[in-house]
């Protein structure tokens, strides 16, 4: 593993709140627009994602990720493999989910890259932040929360309450007060949030391990508690691209 962990020179990522509040009037235009969202936790970020770093680096998982240099995006992008595995698993619940919700494993990274999500230059860092850009549709799959639009706000407040980082807790925020007139959406958001503060912490769960356990055993250990039940609510486009 590199030494970069123990270096005492760390990335500085400033706030920019011109890029994040035109980022947001655009996500609120079009909600479908994921680049977006990469933008607004880049510019809010500030330190926590160095923070977050520092705790995964110190776990046993994340010590063994580093050294052994794992692409997780490799892993999750092969959905023949993943289809072999039994069902009720974990990775056979995701590669349903993913054909289910007619995404692949790379669109994020595709994303981000279109949001501009600049990665550092220091090897170890960005192995991390890929590695929790890459998990978030495993984050889904265990979780229970769809890729509709309050799963999506659910999800990120239950990642708020897992990382504190301030863009994806302003991303909540605003999706918060546009839930004021969908029924039972603020509570789900809330009970998101809570989940994720009693959960286990899932940056340092040994994903590629888990894969091949059965689903319902990855959430006891990952303890992530009860599964939501709310009525998924998606945008036209949304809608539009399950349908074709």
């Amino acid at each position: 593993m590199s030494t970069s962990t123990s270096s005492p020179r760390r990335p500085k990522n400033p706030i920019r709140l011109g890029d994040a509040f035109r980022a947001v009037r655009e996500l609120i235009a079009n909600p479908d627009r994921t680049d977006k969202v990469f933008v607004i936790i880049s510019a809010l970020s500030g330190n926590s994602g160095e923070r977050q770093f520092q705790r995964f680096a110190s776990t046993p998982v994340g010590r063994r990720v580093l050294s052994d240099k794992r692409d997780l995006l490799n892993v999750l992008m092969d959905r023949e493999a993943l289809y072999t595995l039994p069902e009720g698993t974990l990775g056979r619940a995701y590669a349903n989910f993913m054909t289910e919700e007619q995404i692949s494993a790379d669109g994020l990274a595709s994303a981000s890259e279109e949001g501009g999500d600049g990665l550092s230059v220091d090897i170890d860092r960005d192995r991390f932040g890929m590695r929790m850009r890459d998990s978030h549709d495993l984050w889904h799959t265990t979780t229970g929360y769809s890729r509709d639009l309050l799963g999506e706000a659910a999800l990120l407040a239950f990642t708020f309450a897992q990382t504190r980082n301030p863009g994806v807790g302003f991303i909540v925020a605003v999706a918060y007060l546009k839930a004021g007139g969908v029924p039972g959406a603020r509570k789900l958001i809330r009970d998101g949030y809570r989940r994720g503060r009693r959960s286990g912490w899932l940056p340092a769960a040994d994903w590629e391990k888990l894969l091949g356990q059965p689903i319902e055993d990855v959430r006891l250990q990952l303890g992530v508690g009860e599964l939501p039940q709310y009525d998924e609510m998606r945008s036209e486009a949304g809608e539009t691209a399950l349908r074709a």
